[in-house]
């Protein structure tokens, strides 16, 4: 893993409202196993060597509690917290701005992934070499089928989803985070989607949209993103059996 050029940053954005979650409160600042899902994941980044900065981004009504949990965990590589924007998309552009200007490869890592270990940190920072990202990801286990609105004999619309076509699931794969960039190609990406007034739902969807080319690396089945309440005791099992 050479990096040697510039510094390694992560952004961790945590400032979505989490409507599925169902809580009056950030999901990232629900407890798990006793921690906050924040922590487990700032935790997992401030033990990976190679990251010398993290950057999470928070709702502006967190920013105080989230401080105080980062100061009375010893996460030292938080420098700051950020404000999020209205979507997540504009949540990375915020701590994109905040960066060290040292930074030449950033982490992109989601505070609702609370089970990412060291080592699936790692395989994306070595994944990157001479890609623009590459991203965690596993093999899609279900048949995927694409559906579609029915139409009636009248060529009408119905409420009725029917299948349009079924994936070949040898060629799908479940993106997670991390996502690991050069800096200057995930910024460039931003930039000119805000300009566009384009929106995805990762940060890898951007760079791909302005010509860039994404690696896959070996991502984990563990590694679940934490949606609703059910998932929180998921959780709690898989690191019972950690």
């Amino acid at each position: 893993m050479d990096h040697k050029k510039g510094k390694i940053a992560a952004i961790v954005p945590a400032a979505g409202v989490g409507k599925r979650f169902g809580q009056d409160r950030n999901k990232s600042l629900y407890e798990l196993a006793g921690k906050p899902l924040l922590i487990w994941v700032l935790e997992a980044l401030q033990g990976v060597g190679e990251i010398d900065e993290i950057v999470p981004v928070l709702k502006g009504e967190d920013i105080a509690p989230g401080a105080a949990l980062i100061e009375q965990y010893g996460i030292t590589k938080v420098k700051r917290v950020i404000p999020g924007g209205r979507e997540r998309q504009d949540s990375v552009y915020n701590g994109l701005k905040a960066l060290d200007g040292r930074a030449s490869v950033v982490a992109i890592h989601d505070g609702a992934r609370p089970l990412a270990d060291a080592e699936l940190i790692r395989r994306t920072l070595r994944g990157l070499g001479d890609f623009d990202g590459a991203v965690a990801a596993v093999p899609v286990k279900d048949t995927i089928k694409e559906g579609k609105l029915h139409r009636d004999e009248e060529g009408s619309e119905t409420n009725e989803i029917v299948v349009r076509r079924t994936l070949d699931r040898a060629v799908l794969w479940a993106i997670q985070t991390p996502q690991t960039f050069y800096l200057e190609k995930l910024r460039n990406a931003h930039e000119k989607a805000r300009a566009d007034e384009y929106y995805a739902t990762d940060d890898a969807a951007l760079v791909e949209k302005y010509g860039g080319l994404i690696r896959i690396v070996e991502g984990s089945y563990r590694n679940i993103k934490v949606t609703t309440p059910e998932d929180i005791a998921i959780a709690e099992a898989l690191l019972k059996c950690r």
